[in-house]
């Protein structure tokens, strides 16, 4: 059962072409960081030109999100993107199954 403290977002990350190489390391670093603040990848999706990805990823708590977002690791890991420039949407989203239309 999901807490009701829980959080889930959508986050839609556009890579440029010349960065797409330097964004999966990038990615391969920070996602394995989640667990250590209550976080989970829940879902993982790219287009067929790898140059969008959107991943729907959920916390115990807005507390463990934040963790996770000031977590020094975290901003260490920004160099591997090598000055690549994301452009990344982040939406906030609730479960609506079940749920009236």
């Amino acid at each position: 059962m999901v807490s009701p403290a829980a959080v889930t977002f959508v986050v839609v990350i556009d890579v440029p072409a010349q960065g797409r190489a330097d964004f999966l390391n990038y990615e391969r670093a920070v996602l394995t960081l989640l667990e250590r603040h209550g976080g989970r990848l829940e879902r993982r999706l790219r287009t067929p030109d790898g140059l969008t990805e959107v991943h729907v990823v959920s916390f115990g708590s807005n507390a463990g999100y934040q963790s996770y977002l000031d977590d020094p690791e975290r901003g260490l890991h920004r160099r591997l993107l090598g000055g690549v420039e994301l452009r990344q949407r982040l939406l906030p989203v609730v479960d609506v199954a079940g749920s009236d239309p």
